[in-house]
């Protein structure tokens, strides 16, 4: 007998974790195209040549990289920058210039799993492409803001920084000074000093100012609607990934501990890289599984076990007719609806499979409700029931959509 397991930083996600997971994708997708961003999906494999040497060596490290049947080296997407690169490259004549595009698919590192951090999680990305202009920083900083309010949180950082401050320092010196949020000031600059750096850079580099770039973008965010209070200089701040080329950014909620939630940054050479010049873009990246833990740390999250919003029931085996035409009816109208998979069973109990499930509501249409030309709708968390018309509960349940959980609720 096979042992039924996952592999070690891979998850199942039953029917009540993916429905919040889906409600939280609907609220991103929906403010991304608010802003003119469109979709994009790209295939899980790249050829490795396209993925390796893009991220840094340490990066490196953690791809998936294998060999298919046909002998060619591939890779497992890493994160969805590359694959954009590739994109515009291979379909830039067709596309619109400049390129505004949201992705949001699964990403793959070999690396340790630990608390917020798996091998196989979904991004959240959007990206300007083909404008070097600071108002492209200045909309991905408000898109990323206006996100995560749309997802209820009210108190948040952004730390935002320009990578050309830090283009004087060794490559490994920048990596270190990474790690300051980890280890703190004494740790990084016991770690320099042990790398045979100057430890003296990191004040130095505490020192620094904003560029002229840089401080266009951070007055010109909040009129665009980040919140002043919420934008931060961080002259130490200096993201990994070495294809950084302008402004970098992240961003941390309040009182969440884990680490920050999106980041990113502009990157005007990696395109190059496929095309054969440089293509200026600017974007950032929501660490998916990050922003749920969050949320659900911040009960944002909803808290239903089923999409189900009202189970039909048969009340008796020669009456299932008229519980197949109720259940076309209230689907046609779009709620939310099933079919009791119980039509020989009591009553009784399938009311009980409608609670085990989750679902709210129960419809109930005997020979007293036919002969009435009414429905009774039996409410089982509050355990209670009452008479209506088809047309009532159709309007009662498609009038008002709940804004937590994104279904039809009745008025009370």
């Amino acid at each position: 007998m096979i042992k039924a397991q996952t592999l070690k930083g891979f998850r199942d996600f039953l029917p009540a974790d993916a429905i919040r997971r889906q409600y939280v994708i609907a609220k991103i997708c929906d403010v991304f195209e608010r802003f003119g961003f469109d979709p994009l999906e790209t295939p899980a494999l790249e050829y490795a040549e396209t993925l390796l040497e893009k991220y840094g060596d340490e990066a490196d490290k953690l791809l998936y990289l294998f060999s298919d049947r046909g002998g060619r080296k591939v890779g497992m997407r890493y994160d969805q920058t590359v694959p954009l690169a590739r994109v515009i490259a291979q379909y830039g004549n067709v596309l619109p210039n400049p390129f505004r595009r949201y992705q949001i698919q699964p990403v793959w590192r070999a690396e340790n799993p630990q608390k917020g951090r798996f091998r196989e999680f979904l991004q959240c990305d959007a990206d300007i492409v083909g404008s070097s202009s600071y108002l492209a920083d200045s909309e991905i900083l408000v898109l990323a803001a206006e996100t995560l309010t749309a997802l209820g949180f009210k108190k948040f950082t952004i730390s935002v920084n320009d990578r050309t401050l830090l283009k004087d320092l060794p490559v490994q010196a920048i990596r270190t000074i990474d790690k300051l949020g980890k280890i703190g000031e004494e740790g990084v600059k016991t770690e320099l000093s042990a790398r045979g750096f100057d430890a003296g850079m990191l004040d130095a580099l505490k020192a620094r100012h904003p560029t002229e770039t840089l401080t266009r973008v951070l007055e010109t965010a909040p009129e665009l609607g980040v919140p002043r209070e919420t934008l931060r200089f961080t002259p130490t701040l200096a993201r990994g990934l070495d294809y950084y080329t302008g402004m970098i950014f992240e961003v941390e909620i309040t009182d969440y501990t884990a680490g920050s939630v999106c980041g990113g940054g502009r990157y005007d050479r990696l395109i190059g890289q496929f095309t054969g010049k440089d293509i200026p873009a600017t974007g950032f990246a929501f660490g998916f599984d990050r922003l749920m833990e969050a949320m659900e740390e911040k009960k944002l999250l909803p808290t239903g076990k089923t999409a189900t919003e009202l189970l039909v029931t048969v009340f008796e085996p020669k009456m299932l007719d008229e519980s197949l035409y109720l259940t076309s009816q209230l689907r046609n109208a779009g709620i939310n609806t099933e079919l009791s998979p119980l039509p020989d069973a009591k009553l009784d109990k399938q009311l009980q499979y409608a609670d085990a499930k989750g679902i709210p509501y129960a419809v109930i249409r005997g020979p007293n409700e036919v002969s009435a030309g009414t429905i009774a709708l039996k409410n089982l968390r509050m355990q209670v029931q009452e008479e209506m018309t088809v047309e009532a509960l159709i309007k009662k349940f498609a009038r008002n959509t709940d804004t937590v959980t994104g279904t039809h609720l009745p008025s009370e």
